[in-house]
């Protein structure tokens, strides 16, 4: 089974450069994006129906043109959850989980904690609640997935240049510690698990700065699993040669 996971900063202007033709010719199982920033009602029609796939979006319910997330996989779930269960932290639209026989999977666009500290608190308190409803899975016994934008390089190898940032969001160590956390609980990072030690890749990078040339980015895209899928790795990818967003596509292949 191949999963891709992308940030693509808007679907339709993703769509306009092409993407799509590059979507149906990589041919995954699953396909997750997030910062969609459109509701499904205002996409055009060959993205509200991919040829042999099913589509799940979430929105954000206030402001317009922002956030949101979606799922296009060739299996139908048994059942969905659009959003955490919590009101408060719902309303942006930034969370799909499909449930199947055998294992959930979930894509997630993760707050950004810039834009001061009510910005933060909000980021962590998703953090928390995400954490809550992963191990409430887990330890019902299913085997969990979650890919997506997490918004926050986990170590010093994870961006290019840690200590100018060691103070500025999305490399805080509130927020690293959270992602340590994740770990503790038995949830795996299947890069490195497969690339432990390599440095220079990258699935973010600022455009405003041309960093993308430089290669001065973020790792702040994932596929997590939980340790029962661990023997399931079979890869992970950074494509970090595929243009269209200031994020690049990650995919994973797991034996299921």
């Amino acid at each position: 089974m191949n999963i891709i996971s992308w940030n693509v900063n808007g679907i339709r202007a993703w769509h306009k450069k092409g993407k799509l033709e590059w979507l149906l010719k990589e041919n995954p199982d699953m396909f997750c994006i997030q910062e969609t920033k459109v509701e499904f009602e205002q996409l055009p029609e060959e993205l509200k129906s991919i040829p042999g796939y099913h589509a799940y979006f979430d929105h954000s319910k206030g402001r317009k043109g922002y956030s949101g997330v979606a799922i296009y996989s060739k299996t139908e779930p048994r059942n969905i959850d659009y959003g955490l269960g919590v009101k408060k932290l719902d309303k942006e639209g930034r969370f799909i989980a499909l449930h199947y026989d055998g294992f959930t999977l979930i894509n997630i666009y993760f707050p950004n904690g810039g834009g001061g500290p009510i910005r933060l608190a909000f980021k962590l308190e998703y953090y928390d609640a995400f954490l809550k409803y992963i191990l409430k899975l887990t330890k019902k016994g299913i085997p969990v997935v979650f890919c997506g934008d997490i918004n926050t390089a986990h170590t010093e190898i994870d961006l290019a240049r840690p200590k100018e940032n060691a103070n500025n969001t999305g490399f805080l160590p509130i927020e690293r510690a959270w992602l340590d956390k994740v770990v503790e609980k038995g949830f795996i990072d299947t890069f490195r698990l497969k690339h432990p030690k390599v440095i220079g890749s990258y699935t973010y990078w600022d455009m405003k700065t041309f960093a993308r040339d430089r290669n001065v980015g973020w790792r702040i895209d994932y596929f997590f699993v939980s340790k029962d899928l661990k023997e399931r790795i079979k890869d992970i990818s950074i494509m970090d040669s595929v243009l269209g967003s200031d994020h690049c596509p990650l995919k994973l292949t797991l034996v299921l």
